[in-house]
């Protein structure tokens, strides 16, 4: 799933591999790409993250957030969309938040409480760039760990 799909640049990229992506246009965006997702022939749908994601029958093994806690950070809690997330995420499966450094700092903070195992690392622009990754891992502990 791309929480924050623009142009659906993302699933683009893992086509080559034989996964669907769920394209995911946050509702408070000033422009409206869902169009242009559809015209690539991408799947999509517009979400407000402050509110619960319909997934039912499935859920997700990787969950791509480009710039959603940014956007979202005086809307909800980012507690609230990590909560959210940790829904939508089976047993074992992993996100990758991208944003700028400080925000990233709040939801490393955030997903250290819920549990997950995270790692903040420089993105390919390298360590001056202002925007860092956070590599979640949702795996369940190992015993005696």
């Amino acid at each position: 799933m791309d929480m924050n799909a623009a142009f659906g640049g993302f699933a683009a990229a893992m086509s080559k591999y034989p996964i669907w992506v769920m394209n995911v246009v946050p509702a408070y965006v000033t422009n409206n790409t869902i169009g242009i997702i559809y015209e690539r022939g991408l799947v999509g749908t517009y979400m407000d993250w402050c509110e619960a994601f319909s997934t039912y029958p499935r859920t997700y093994d990787l969950i791509h957030a480009d710039g959603i806690f940014s956007l979202y950070i005086h809307k909800c809690g980012i507690i609230d969309i990590l909560v959210e997330m940790d829904r939508i995420l089976r047993p074992g499966g992993a996100a990758i938040v991208r944003d700028r450094g400080d925000v990233v700092l709040k939801v490393k903070k955030d997903a250290d409480r819920l549990g997950w195992r995270s790692q903040t690392v420089d993105t390919e622009n390298g360590a001056l760039d202002p925007e860092k990754l956070l590599i979640v891992d949702k795996s369940f502990p190992l015993p005696g760990s």
